[in-house]
């Protein structure tokens, strides 16, 4: 058996294992103790408001599935190779080979994050009634839940990519799979994060700051909402994010490969299958890195999740150099790959320090609240802009150490610089685990204040979920540092794609239609921005209406007489995200085609690079922001500074709702965003080169 076929086979292996163990981690979380009916019936109000949503998401985007489906069905079987010329053929089955891995990727993507979501609003009163018990009980019961969320996901990433690749042996086509998991990653990011943003914002500037009731207070008609939103933009979409910077970063070597090796069939199937191996690897070290995540009585949550990213790391880089060395593998691959690895953890502790409770930055913004909302979010947005710098300078880091190693042991350069992104996402198993462990505490939280459980629950909650921000923030790093490597190799390979149809590249800033190019590029990233975030104020502004409506109309909901109309807060924000997908998509997908196909293959490659440079610094920024401003109100609500209801926790509140879109909305959809258009780009690369008017 060559030793390419040997590989592919253990990679769907370490795939079926991920998905085994994350249906067992699902059936354990089952098993545990669902508490008191109060509880439960709150829990299903939860469930089956982000079931339904989700529902109405899915079948959106089967429909926008299945017409970007026939639509590359139909473009891409004619010949690629002669476009433009007599010789060009009809080749209806690569079309539909193309086509079916599109959809397969799609499929695969709305699978990992519904089965995550699943468990999630399983687990939230699960993890509840744990902590009743103790924090380590409460806890074990949330990270698991997540860890269902993360190997989930890259299992079913390795099996689809491998499966793909043994039958087709054609990365192009696995391309198709990438395009597919991204185009349903980006809007059901955007949407989930536009449903959250809406509940929660409406939730906390009527509830806390208008009437002064608590967080998750029963009386707060948008309450469910809000917990519903943890969901369905946490863990479902951002789920499908991760999964996309996953496929895409692999995808983007194995095209590399089967460029730069072109003339060697051997090193060829060699160096595609190395990412493939890598994300087999990662597996791995994920499922043994979990067996680490434990915390004590006396412990901190964070430092247990912290803990379990740097032994699966360690793990991970073992596994990784024995491969190298005992495979034949160019030293230049190994470094690479560590180089990515170290970044993300690097960059990953630096969102820790940014937006932990336990740091400067929280705490000084906290402590200035006092003097109103203003200063606290001029502060918050300072540091955010602070925390932007670590981490490009370790991506700039990372990039030209895994350029110039790979290079120095006879590797080609930009070959190293993909590998070093599949190193920072090859441990996604572990790293989206502790992110989905974040909103299934923060449910916890909702619902042990709902349901009426006692203070130590909620204290207890509260540890969880201030844990739960962090690991979300130190996500929201790794993936956003990755996307920027990751659209760097995608980069590489569109270059390469438009050169096999004669069209030599030169990306100069002296050339006009190229300046052109890097604008339009650069303003997308914000214009996007601003598009998810006015959906979110928009739709704010209506559900404010309707709790402000349900209080005056219906006095008994705030004496605690009678129950909120939860149900119309819930359809507002599930109308509302799905009516404001429209244009995040067009700005995704057709954009990038429209600059191609008018100002030629140079420009749209300025394009690309525009975007990669507003949308990293954007991402990092709002995601950091946001994270540091959350924790910042926590932070006063915990007894600091006046504690809840002084005039620093009201205006921490303020500050709070300006960071959630930019944490949740906007903030971890870019990076998203820039990957969708850099594989729309090295989609139809070859016809752009055939037919553009400049």
């Amino acid at each position: 058996m060559p030793a390419s076929q040997f590989w592919i086979l253990i990679a769907i292996l370490a795939g079926c294992v991920s998905v085994g163990a994350a249906i067992w981690l699902y059936a354990w979380v089952h098993r545990q103790d669902a508490g008191s009916e109060q509880a439960q019936e709150i829990a299903s109000w939860i469930r089956e408001g982000a079931t339904t949503y989700l529902r109405r998401l899915y079948l959106a985007l089967t429909m926008v599935a299945v017409g970007l489906g026939i639509i590359i069905a139909i473009v891409f079987s004619f010949d690629i190779e002669h476009l433009g010329t007599e010789a060009v053929e009809v080749n209806p089955l690569r079309g539909g080979e193309l086509a079916t891995a599109f959809v397969i990727g799609a499929i695969c993507s709305a699978a990992a994050g519904y089965m995550g979501m699943t468990v999630a609003v399983a687990a939230n009163v699960r993890s509840a009634t744990a902590a009743n018990e103790s924090i380590n009980r409460a806890f074990k019961v949330a990270f698991y839940a997540g860890a269902v969320m993360g190997l989930a996901m890259v299992g079913l990433a390795v099996i689809g990519m491998s499966t793909i690749y043994l039958i087709t042996g054609d990365p192009e086509i696995v391309l198709g799979f990438s395009f597919g998991a991204s185009s349903l990653a980006l809007l059901a990011k955007a949407g989930g994060g536009i449903y959250t943003k809406t509940a929660d914002i409406a939730a906390d500037l009527v509830g806390k700051v208008e009437i002064g009731i608590p967080e998750d207070d029963p009386r707060n008609p948008a309450v469910v909402a809000d917990n519903v939103g943890d969901n369905v933009g946490d863990v479902a979409g951002m789920g499908a994010d991760i999964f996309d910077s996953y496929v895409a970063s692999t995808v983007a070597v194995m095209l590399l490969g089967a460029s730069i090796f072109a003339g060697d069939a051997t090193q060829q199937a060699k160096y595609v299958m190395f990412p493939l191996i890598l994300c087999a690897l990662g597996i791995v070290a994920s499922l043994i890195g979990i067996q680490f995540v434990r915390v004590g009585e006396n412990g901190k949550p964070g430092q247990a999740l912290n803990r379990g990213t740097i032994f699966t790391c360690v793990i991970f880089a073992g596994l990784t150099t024995a491969v190298v060395i005992l495979g034949g593998y160019n030293l230049g691959v190994l470094w690479a790959t560590l180089a990515g690895l170290i970044t993300g953890v690097v960059i990953g502790l630096t969102s820790d320090y940014f937006t932990s409770s336990d740091n400067r930055p929280v705490v000084e913004t906290a402590r200035v609240s006092d003097s109103g909302a203003a200063i606290n979010i001029i502060t918050g947005f300072s540091y955010g802009l602070i925390s932007i710098v670590p981490s490009i300078i370790g991506i700039v880091l990372a990039t030209l150490i895994s350029y110039y190693l790979a290079q120095r042991f006879g590797m080609s350069g930009i070959y190293g610089v993909g590998i070093s992104a599949v190193g920072m996402l090859s441990v996604s198993g572990m790293i989206v685990s502790a992110d989905a462990y974040g909103p299934i505490v923060d449910n916890a939280r909702g619902i042990a204040e709902m349901a009426g459980m006692s203070q130590k629950v909620i204290d207890t909650a509260d540890v969880l979920d201030a844990a739960g921000n962090t690991a979300k923030a130190i996500t929201k790093g790794f993936a956003i540092s990755a996307a920027a490597l990751t659209v760097l190799a995608l980069f590489a390979a569109y270059a390469e794609v438009v050169g096999t149809r004669g069209v030599e590249l030169s990306i100069s800033l002296r050339n006009p239609v190229v300046i052109a190019g890097v604008l339009l590029g650069a303003i997308t990233p914000p214009l996007f921005s601003a598009l998810t975030m006015l959906s979110v104020t928009s739709n704010a502004f209506k559900m404010v209406e309707e709790i402000r409506r349900q209080f005056h109309e219906r006095p008994g909901i705030l004496a605690g007489t009678e129950k909120p109309n939860y149900a119309a807060c819930v359809d507002l924000a599930a109308q509302g995200a799905l009516a404001s997908l429209v244009l995040p998509a067009f700005l995704a997908v057709v954009f990038p085609l429209l600059v191609g196909f008018f100002l030629g293959p140079e420009a749209l490659g300025g394009f690309l690079g525009g975007s990669i440079f507003t949308g990293v610094i954007f991402a990092l920024l709002m995601s950091n922001a946001g994270g540091l401003w959350d924790n910042a109100k926590k932070f006063i609500e915990s007894g600091m500074y006046g504690g809840s209801g002084s005039d620093a926790h009201k205006a921490s509140v303020v500050g709070d709702t300006v960071g959630d879109p930019f944490k949740d909305t906007a903030g971890p959809s870019i990076n998203t965003l820039i990957t969708v258009m850099s594989l729309v780009s090295s989609l139809f690369a070859p016809i752009i080169a055939a037919f553009h008017l400049f």
